[in-house]
Parts: C-alpha cells; structure tokens; sequence
C-alpha cells in the first residue's frame, strides 16, 4: 500500500511516533535525535574551549616563570612529527600573535632517513600554516642500525647524534632558543629514570644552557599533561607520524617507567601532579647533597628555625592513619 493509499486521519490526529510528518519536516523521535545531537555538539565545544585556554594559559605561564622567550628571539622549534612537538608549534603560533613582545619561529625537522619515513607530510603541514621552516637530511638511522646490535635499545646513540645536529643547525639559522616538545609527564618520567638507573636525582628542567655551552634550550609545554595533548592532537588533526626506529621498543626502560607511573595515577589520582610540584620544591637542607647545603658546618645556634628538622616526629603525611581518623574521614 502506498502512502497514497492510505485511510485519511481524522482531524487533530498525529502521525505516528518516529513517522515522517509530510512536507520534510521530521518526526518526534527525528526532532528528539536532532535535540541530542545538539546538546552534544555543544558539550564538545565547551570542552575544547576550556581545554585549548587551559593549554594556551599553561604554555604561556611557562615561559613566564623561566623566561624561556624574550624580545627579539629567534626560536628553533624542533618537529618530529609526534603529537607533542605538534601542539607546542601550535600553541607557540597563537602565543605568537598576542604577545606582549616579538619573537620569530621557524620548525625544524631532522629526517633520519628511516625507512617508510613521509617525507612530504610535515613540508606540507608547514606550508598550510605559513610556518618557515627548514628539513635537515641526515642519515643517523643508519649509524644507528650499524652500531646497535639488534634487539638492543637505539635511543641514546640515536639522541646524541640527533642532538648533535640541532645544536648545528641551531647556529646556521641564527635560532637563539631551542624549542622541545617535552611534558610534565616525560619530566616526571626523567626523574624516576635518573634515580632507578643513574642514582641520581635529576630531572628534565623547563630552561638549560645546552652542553656544548652554546644553545639555550627551552621546554614551553613543561606545566602540560599528556592527555590533554592527546586530546588536543585529536582535535586539531594533525597529520602525525609514528617513530619507527625507537617507537616500537617495548622494552625501553622508559616505557616501563613511564607504565609504572601511569599506574600510580590510576591508583592514586593527582599523585604525578604532586611529583611534579615537589621537583620545583626541593628543601636541600633535607637531602644530602653536601655539595649544596653545608652539612659540615652545620651548628646549633638555639634560635628556632622555620625549616629545621623535627628529629624524633614522624611527617605527619605519612604516618599510618589510626582506625579513628579513617572513620572520621570517611565520606
């Protein structure tokens, strides 16, 4: 039967739920679908609103605190084509044309020469934002596979080499800041490696001056966390490209470092936050560096001190709670 065919409705009658309603207009579960849809589309905004000033506020509070960009800079922003590296040349972009100073940027890639490697992808990317850059070729994943025997990790031979070349290219484009894609979380990550491995504690600092005494080298997404690059990477599209000559190794000591403290933050949110914090707040006098606090000399002189050491307490915040204070901060 047709539509044609059918019996007329009466007058008043409604089509039934979810039925066209004639003339285009769409029905009631249409009009419920559409409405949904809508709200959704708006929620999404927001949050990306919220998270693109969130990044942006991050960004520039960085560079603030360390100084990292000054009037007249002319700043290398180092682009492998990861998420990371991504963002920061795009959010520098934005900074770039509010800031209260003026300072000059140009992307820098280093093709390794790794097999598969779209050599096309970050010219083209660059080129559709208006972005100068430059593409430094060099055969580094060569040396690499011809050095590191197989199964063994390429990434610090692989680094030193990379880095090499930076600091090269640095000084024949007149770069007076060096930008690197590093996060909160890989400078979390650094300093669980350098205590576990290097027994040292040492982390990944926002600001250096490079170790061959010439480049500033500057970290502006060192207050971001990764999901938020996540997010923000899936956002914007941007055409990423996999690493495959250090990427795919899983058995990395920082992959496993970074795992572990990802767990953590599953058990105990806001726990990286905290290790954050404590790495711009360190109490010298409390380790034992004797290399930056006098220990030697150290002397009673029977005038109180803020910072002294309550010898026989335990730290309040991390004694074991008594069955009392569980109950009484239950929720």
């Amino acid at each position: 039967m047709s539509e044609l065919d059918l019996p007329p409705r009466s007058h008043g009658e409604l089509p039934p739920e979810g039925a066209a309603s004639g003339f285009g207009r769409p029905g009631t579960a249409d009009v419920l679908d559409f409405a949904d849809q809508a709200a959704a589309d708006k929620k999404a905004a927001h949050e990306i609103n919220k998270l693109s000033k969130r990044l942006h506020r991050q960004v520039g509070q960085a560079i603030t605190d360390f100084n990292m960009i000054e009037d007249g800079d002319k700043v290398m922003v180092c682009l492998s084509g990861g998420k990371d590296s991504y963002a920061m040349l795009d959010i520098l972009l934005n900074l770039q044309q509010r800031a209260p100073i003026k300072f000059s940027l140009v992307a820098v890639n280093l093709d390794q020469k790794q097999p598969g490697f779209p050599a096309e992808v970050l010219p083209n990317y660059l080129r559709s934002r208006g972005v100068d850059f430059h593409i430094e070729t060099q055969d580094t994943y060569a040396i690499v596979k011809r050095l590191i025997p197989e199964g063994k990790t390429t990434c610090s031979l692989c680094s030193r080499l990379r880095r090499g070349i930076l600091y090269r290219v640095a000084g024949e484009l007149g770069a007076t800041k060096i930008a690197l894609g590093h996060h909160r979380d890989d400078m979390v990550t650094t300093l669980f490696l350098n205590m576990f491995f290097g027994s040292r504690l040492k982390g990944m600092p926002p600001k250096l001056v490079s170790d061959d005494g010439r480049n500033v080298v500057i970290r502006p997404l060192a207050y971001v966390k990764e999901p938020d690059l996540v997010r923000w990477a899936e956002h914007r599209e941007f055409p990423i490209i996999p690493c495959n000559l250090c990427g795919s190794q899983e058995n990395l000591q920082r992959v496993q470092v970074k795992a572990m403290i990802n767990e953590w933050e599953k058990r105990y949110p806001g726990r990286i936050d905290n290790i954050f914090t404590a790495m711009g707040n360190i109490v010298t006098s409390h380790m034992m560096d004797k290399k930056l606090y006098p220990f030697e000399t150290a002397r009673a002189t029977g005038v109180p001190e803020a910072g002294g050491d309550i010898a026989f307490d335990e730290d309040e915040g991390c004694a074991t709670p008594s069955p009392a204070a569980v109950i009484t901060l239950q929720r």
